[in-house]
């Protein structure tokens, strides 16, 4: 069996999962608030240290090395995936219902036909009822929704609409200067990133959602701004080029496998015949 071909076709395989990551990165290199996936490959050396302390044998001995030269003929493979949650870029917009979240870890609380779903896009607007909502048409929630089951919505004559760096909303009262304090945006810390799950439309899974309590002073609203994603476009390139070379490295391989050396080995056969 030709172990070279069956490791050079599972190197190829990693490289198009890596590829697809690479893409859907780039397509959304202008998606507010995005944040960049991440692939893990393991390779041999990340293999060989991480059950070396486990094997009986020496590192110089002859069992060893049997060791090592069975562990190289192992294909790379994705190990793991992650997502980058740093913060993007702030792009001023001046509209009054764009709303971005200049620290890492906060989310928006919106609702679905899902359910409740976490999102750090904050590009809102008011729909025909007077709600906020997403670009998608998803309500944004107030802060006390899982006791109330409320919304946030304005009327024609709120002209004016603020917020504090909290998500406390303010409006208007008609004919007059004055702020009144409305609802409070949903702004959700959860305890740990990676249990996040990228769901589509820029949305994330949260599943002890409903136990999560908005954040009281987040401190991190900014009115009149988005958060650009925080997709590095020229290092997502560089990692496309780099891919597609491996891709045809591989491929080469693969080709030398199949054809070089079995009519190699056809020829021998042949000669001994």
């Amino acid at each position: 069996m030709q172990t070279g071909y069956y490791s050079s076709a599972a190197g190829m395989v990693t490289q198009f999962n890596r590829l697809e990551t690479i893409a859907n990165n780039l397509a959304n290199v202008n998606s507010a608030g995005f944040k960049e996936d991440n692939l893990v490959v393991g390779d041999f050396m990340r293999l060989y240290k991480e059950s070396r302390d486990e094997l009986p044998n020496e590192n110089h001995s002859v069992a060893g090395a049997k060791y090592i030269n069975r562990a190289m003929t192992r294909a790379p493979q994705i190990v793991d995936s992650y997502t980058d949650f740093s913060v993007g870029n702030m792009q001023k917009t001046g509209n009054q219902l764009d709303f971005a979240l200049s620290k890492e870890g906060l989310f928006f609380a919106v609702k679905t036909p899902q359910g409740v779903r976490l999102t750090r896009d904050g590009s809102f607007s008011m729909n025909d009822e007077g709600k906020l909502v997403t670009k998608q048409g998803y309500e944004v929630l107030p802060s006390n929704y899982f006791e109330t089951q409320g919304s946030i919505a304005f009327n024609v004559q709120d002209s004016v609409i603020e917020a504090d760096k909290n998500g406390q909303l303010y409006k208007n009262i008609p004919n007059t200067a004055t702020m009144a304090a409305d609802a409070k945006l949903f702004i959700v810390q959860p305890d740990n990133l990676a249990m996040l799950k990228k769901e589509g439309d820029n949305l994330y899974v949260y599943d002890e959602l409903e136990q999560s309590k908005s954040v009281d002073e987040s401190g991190g609203v900014i009115q009149g701004f988005v958060e650009k994603s925080n997709v590095n476009a020229v290092k997502m390139m560089t990692q496309m080029i780099e891919t597609n070379r491996l891709v045809g490295m591989y491929q080469k391989a693969m080709d030398s496998q199949m054809n070089d050396m079995n009519r190699d080995a056809i020829e021998k056969i042949a000669r001994k015949a």
